[in-house]
């Protein structure tokens, strides 16, 4: 067997945690308490929503990360899902992933990049900023792995260090800090256990969603047994501590008043951190918190289109590779539908059902665990062992819980969202005929 070396070698723990962290955190952190506090008011119930999603991301990653140390491929849910129960399940699963689930949402990471660059520089388009981002992240990570992802490390580490800027000023510089209220009371415990935090756990499971980015590029790793559950586990608890850390910073510089039904919560606590500046800084700050989010995208999406290519021969345009190894056709393939969006807007209309299709996705992937378990892992014997999942059975079984609890409520309350999610799985399942039908008249 040849020794990988070099740019070869894929992709190490430090990177791997860069795009778990950099797909989590996005503009949702600070946009979502203002319509938190339209139905929680006690400090202790708003900060234990971003635990209670943590933990629950975490015992997710901890699932994925045996999932993928045992089957050892990139392309995250569609390589397990393949595996796991049928090729049509995995078929679908990553047409949706790719489309849905990397392009739309690194077109709408990437307009919110140009609108937030816009709003304090107003003579730049924030639809060309939005364009030449994705155009240029598109070239560095369909150069060298080495640049891929020292620049995924770079710009995360940045993103990491901004937030933790942003907590320190929250905490040093406000005049006037309010009392957040952390300690458990009677209050606060019956809010945790009421409807507004049920409803409010969902839009907070989706400001955690990304916790898997490091699956889509398991083939790519230099050890996956070793660095996917660190990496997993790692970017996971993190991004929960950051989390947790800038809802407290927000809660302590400014009113609730100020807070309940804004969007801008950010901008808000930024005002009272840094005075009448602060909408810039903020704004500038965001935008170079989204680098390294459409960075993240850019690099782990595409892996699951260059999967496909090698599995369907209708698609094996996508499993062209540069002289580095690096699946350049796929993704400049995503990029090109991510541009789509950005141009005609349309990303908007289809991220509104994304949250339900994704999450079947993760809901079927981390029950396929019990799975593996009762067939034995497909690992030959002279083979590392994979990865076990820590807490098993109860970990995955958490996940599966509130995941399975969120699907539910999105199918009652938002039944019109939920079918076009089940359509577009239809649609895909129909794609999948066709191209099998193809394929095999390909083969004769």
């Amino acid at each position: 067997m040849r020794t990988r070396t070099g740019d070869e070698a894929g992709f190490g723990l430090h990177t791997a945690i860069a795009v778990v962290v950099a797909n989590m955190v996005g503009t949702g952190v600070f946009t979502s308490l203002g319509f938190q506090l339209q139905d929680l008011r006690s400090g202790f119930a708003l900060l234990m929503l971003w635990v209670v999603g943590g933990v629950t991301a975490v015992c997710g990653a901890l699932t994925y990360a045996e999932l993928g140390s045992t089957i050892r491929r990139s392309g995250g849910e569609y390589a397990f899902l393949s595996h796991i129960y049928h090729p049509a399940g995995g078929f679908v699963s990553g047409w949706i992933s790719a489309t849905i689930g990397f392009a739309a949402p690194t077109a709408l990471a990437a307009i919110t990049f140009g609108t937030y660059l816009s709003s304090v520089f107003p003579t730049l388009s924030a639809t060309w900023l939005a364009v030449g981002l994705v155009v240029l992240l598109s070239g560095v990570h369909a150069s060298t792995r080495r640049a891929s992802g020292g620049f995924q490390r770079w710009s995360t580490t940045l993103k990491v260090g901004l937030i933790l800027a942003f907590c320190a000023a929250g905490l040093f510089l406000v005049a006037e800090p309010r009392e957040v209220g952390v300690l458990p009371t009677t209050s606060g415990v019956s809010s945790v256990f009421s409807g507004g935090f049920a409803v409010s756990l969902i839009f907070v499971s989706y400001s955690y969603s990304g916790w898997n980015a490091a699956t889509y590029v398991t083939g790519e790793l230099r050890d996956p047994r070793r660095i996917l559950p660190r990496a997993l586990a790692a970017g996971t608890l993190l991004v929960m501590l950051l989390y947790v850390g800038l809802n407290y910073v927000f809660l302590r510089a400014a009113p609730q008043e100020e807070l309940v039904g804004q969007l801008q919560v950010g901008y808000i606590a930024a005002g009272h951190i840094f005075g009448p500046r602060g909408a810039d800084l903020m704004g500038i700050t965001l935008a170079l918190l989204l680098v390294s989010t459409v960075s993240a995208m850019v690099l782990a999406g595409p892996r699951v289109l260059h999967a496909i290519g090698g599995d369907y021969p209708t698609f094996r345009l996508l499993r062209r590779e540069n002289a580095r190894g690096v699946p350049a056709v796929a993704i400049f393939t995503q990029a090109g539908i991510s541009l789509a969006f950005i141009l005609t807007e349309s990303f908007e209309t289809i991220l509104v059902f994304s949250g339900f299709t994704m999450g079947l996705n993760t809901l079927l992937a981390t029950a396929g665990v019990f799975v593996l378990r009762r067939r034995g892992p497909p690992v030959p014997a002279s083979e590392t062992p994979p990865y076990r999942t820590w807490g098993y059975p109860v970990t995955p079984a958490i996940f599966l819980a509130v995941t399975g609890w969120t699907l539910a409520y999105i199918l009652i309350d938002r039944p019109l969202e939920a079918g076009l999610g089940l359509g577009l799985i239809a649609v895909g399942f129909a794609i999948y005929a066709v191209t099998r039908a193809r394929d095999r008249a390909l083969d004769r």
